[in-house]
């Protein structure tokens, strides 16, 4: 007797809940009546006409996805694993409805293919040294490709690029090999240095004998003050002249 008001009070209670919809301040409801779009609506408490209108809801905070590892073959032939992370938001709630399908998904796989296209035009050495500017690139080629989606990439960050063992111990090799051409280097400007500051004290004292004898005569009181028990050292001509000259 009472059971067609229970199911009718049942069925104003499921449209009065579809009726109503509460949005956090950081969703939004894509409005669809009839199935033609109609509004973006939220934040806060929206009104929806059940089984005439539709909503998709949409989040507009910054997303983290990490990009799974990529085999990249680097411009030199180098064999690479390299994973990314990429901080993305939504900026049209309407285009990221219409315009993609699952604009998650879509982004995921833009990175990935866009990850192997740039870091493929680049040498293994620029990889690891200009990072920076590589996470730049792929920033903007991503940007560019999903802001008809209503999409803002915002950050793109390689996290890791793995070598195999082989290419560890060549690019140590390679790094011990500079190492020791840096140090010849430095060696030899070393002994250029020298030789110029010696040639210019030669000329020096060539130009002042009694300069040659006060030398001479410092490195014989340097000597003494060592404590050893016989000292042999040559005396100049120059030296023994200038005495017997006076």
């Amino acid at each position: 007797m009472y059971i067609p008001y229970i199911v009718i009070a049942a069925i104003v209670l499921i449209l009065l809940f579809n009726f109503f919809h509460v949005l956090r301040e950081y969703e939004r409801a894509v409005v669809f009546t009839l199935g033609r779009f109609w509004k973006v609506k939220g934040p806060g408490l929206i009104i929806i006409v059940p089984l005439i209108q539709q909503i998709v809801r949409v989040q507009l905070r910054t997303v983290v996805m990490d990009i799974p590892p990529q085999d990249v073959i680097s411009r030199d032939n180098v064999s690479v694993r390299v994973n990314a992370v990429v901080y993305f938001r939504v900026i049209d709630a309407e285009r990221a409805v219409i315009q993609v399908e699952d604009y998650f998904a879509a982004v995921n796989q833009l990175a990935q293919t866009t990850l192997r296209s740039v870091l493929g035009q680049h040498e293994l050495d620029e990889m690891l040294a200009e990072r920076t500017k590589l996470n730049t690139d792929i920033q903007k080629i991503l940007d560019e490709h999903t802001e008809a989606w209503g999409i803002k990439i915002g950050m793109v960050e390689i996290k890791q690029i793995d070598l195999n063992e082989s290419m560890i111990r060549a690019i140590a090799q390679q790094a011990e090999a500079e190492r020791g051409r840096r140090a010849k280097v430095i060696h030899a400007d070393g002994e250029l240095q020298a030789s110029q500051k010696l040639a210019e004290a030669a000329k020096i004292l060539a130009q002042e004998p009694q300069a040659l004898q006060l030398r001479y005569l410092q490195t014989l009181s340097n000597i003494g003050e060592e404590k050893n028990t016989t000292i042999v050292f040559p005396i100049p001509i120059d030296f023994i002249s200038t005495f017997i000259k006076k």
